[in-house]
């Protein structure tokens, strides 16, 4: 195991939480000469209990090793989630050198795949699609016709035309935002893995959306939500989209479910009969 503390990274998140930090809600005055928004940082020093200096210098990136006990200050000082205070001590460190992200769908889940009738898909934890039925490549696009490496859903989504036309809507920028967070978490849980850095780099040198959101310090994992489509053939969709993680591997399985009572249920139909069209 090695030590790696992620220093800039850290340094950035710290400053974002603290400015997000309304005084009024910790009973402090804001005052006209407060031209700082949020806490100053001498405000979290003294309710993290820690020096001024110390705390300085980890908003500057040059600050020591902290340990889990100042962490823990911290986190309770800037009110962190159990998200955001999970990504606090990845940032800090130590990790385990990263093993690579396994590509293989185990047999179980693509028969799965194979023998369910709604849309779904197994992607990573870098948001690559692994693999997906006939029903995901109707709803989505065909996943068949990109290279494997230009499979994922947020360069689709982000930087890629055709993908950017199939997978827009009303829910494209919901899922961005939450797929950006979540890729944060794991860039910090996973620190030094060359395939997600060359995967940042791609992604912020080719889409200026991406690239300012990657600036930001939320880490929240993707959660269920809703999923509105605006099908060319099926018309507009309402699906719940729920997702099952395979720990072992860091993959999740993506399944697109109809909302009841709306008519997505009988439009999914539509699709599956012009997908078996000969």
């Amino acid at each position: 195991m090695r030590s790696t503390m992620d220093r800039a990274g850290l340094a950035k998140a710290l400053r974002a939480w603290r400015v997000r930090v309304s005084p009024e809600a910790l009973g402090l005055e804001r005052g006209r000469r407060r031209r700082t928004p949020g806490l100053r940082r001498e405000e979290v020093a003294v309710r993290a209990g820690m020096s001024v200096d110390y705390y300085a210098r980890l908003e500057q990136g040059r600050g020591p090793h902290p340990s889990a006990e100042v962490l823990e200050a911290l986190a309770s000082a800037l009110r962190l989630s159990d998200d955001e205070r999970a990504h606090l001590h990845h940032l800090a460190g130590p990790h385990e050198r990263p093993r690579p992200i396994p590509k293989e769908v185990r047999p179980g889940i693509q028969q799965l795949l194979a023998q369910t009738t709604i849309p779904v898909l197994v992607h990573d934890v870098t948001y690559d699609v692994l693999a997906w039925n006939e029903m995901a490549a109707a709803l989505l696009v065909d996943f068949a016709a990109w290279e494997p490496a230009e499979r994922n859903l947020l360069w689709l989504a982000l930087c890629d035309p055709r993908g950017r036309h199939a997978l827009g809507g009303p829910s494209s920028a919901l899922f961005v935002d939450q797929a950006i967070s979540d890729l944060r978490a794991t860039a910090a849980r996973r620190a030094g893995d060359p395939v997600i850095a060359r995967l940042v780099e791609r992604l912020s040198a080719s889409s200026e959306t991406f690239a300012r959101r990657w600036s930001g310090a939320e880490a929240t994992p993707r959660r269920t939500a809703n999923k509105s489509f605006m099908h060319p053939v099926a018309g507009p969709l309402e699906l719940l989209c729920e997702v099952l993680e395979v720990p072992e591997r860091e993959q999740r399985v993506v399944f697109y479910l109809p909302v009841p009572g709306t008519p997505t249920e009988q439009r999914l139909r539509t699709l599956t009969r012009q997908h078996e069209k000969p």
